[in-house]
């Protein structure tokens, strides 16, 4: 990957507060027009590392360039080449949604139409309603349509879908596809690990501040990860677990040495989700399942 390749380079990131480690020596790169999942528990990391990138929090130390600029010295033209949705913006009163968005668009120098912007996010029946008046799911929408009205070169998604219901979120996805076609390069973290497979290109796991895996978003853990296991169990009770590459072979295998199929015999093929969990816990025995929803 030459350097013209690159929008985003993160290199020995490292921030601390006092005797706590937040991020611990992170590196990753995202090419232009690339879509790229960082995913975690809560408190791993990953909120810092992304305000590091967008310029909000100084880092400790290491080296990072967000289209070509290093954020902590990034001016307004940079920043306008920025679209960022944070988990929450907070934005309520008198303004309507039509006229919300209309003052955020005469902050950047070619915005998109704002009834376009509306259509998009599926807020057309809610444009002249106060912000104020809005569900939180409707709130939310709002957040992501002030993050692309912008025509943003680079745009930061922080658990974006939050509070949608299934058809807004899949809704939501139809428009990051066709963002992610019009060249625009895209960082998302998200708890939905369907909405990462869907979405991204390329994916990190960080847990415990550091970034314990990285690649395809079906290829993180690596090979061995996605081993199937056979399950089964014998008279006394015992439960009985094998990684097979072959699992059907293994299962026949079982079933002539028993002379009969076993009690609970199944074959599990780790799913992403098994995989990721596998990472987290390595890192944090204690992280718990409900971390991640599927």
């Amino acid at each position: 990957m030459t350097t013209n390749d690159v929008a985003v380079s993160v290199r020995n990131l490292r921030k601390t507060y006092g005797p706590t480690t937040a991020v611990d020596d992170v590196s990753f790169e995202i090419r232009h027009g690339e879509t790229f999942a960082l995913l975690g528990p809560n408190g791993a990391g990953k909120s810092t590392t992304i305000e590091i990138l967008e310029g909000y929090r100084t880092r400790t130390s290491g080296a990072v360039s967000v289209l070509g600029t290093d954020p902590a010295k990034g001016g307004l033209d940079w920043k306008a080449r920025l679209g960022i949705v944070l988990q929450s913006t907070g934005e309520t009163g008198l303004l309507t949604v039509a006229e919300l968005l209309a003052h955020f668009a005469g902050f950047y120098p070619d915005p998109r139409d704002v009834d376009e912007v509306i259509t998009a996010v599926g807020l057309q029946p809610q444009a002249k309603t106060r912000i104020a008046k809005l569900s939180g799911g409707q709130q939310r929408r709002v957040d992501v349509a002030l993050g692309i009205v912008g025509r943003p070169e680079l745009l930061f998604l922080d658990e974006p879908t939050t509070g949608f219901d299934p058809e807004a979120r899949q809704h939501f996805w139809q428009l990051i596809r066709r963002l992610k076609a019009e060249g625009t390069t895209i960082l998302l973290t998200t708890h939905y690990l369907e909405e990462a497979a869907q979405l991204a290109d390329r994916a990190g796991v960080i847990a415990g501040g550091r970034l314990v895996a990285m690649g395809g978003v079906h290829e993180i853990g690596g090979s061995e990860a996605r081993v199937p296991v056979v399950r089964w169990r014998d008279a006394s009770g015992f439960v009985h677990e094998r990684r097979s590459d072959e699992p059907g072979r293994l299962v026949a295998s079982v079933v002539a040495e028993l002379g009969r199929e076993p009690d609970g015999l199944e074959v599990i093929r780790p799913s992403l989700e098994d995989v990721y969990l596998q990472l987290v816990r390595s890192v944090d025995p204690a992280a718990e399942s409900e971390e991640v929803l599927a």
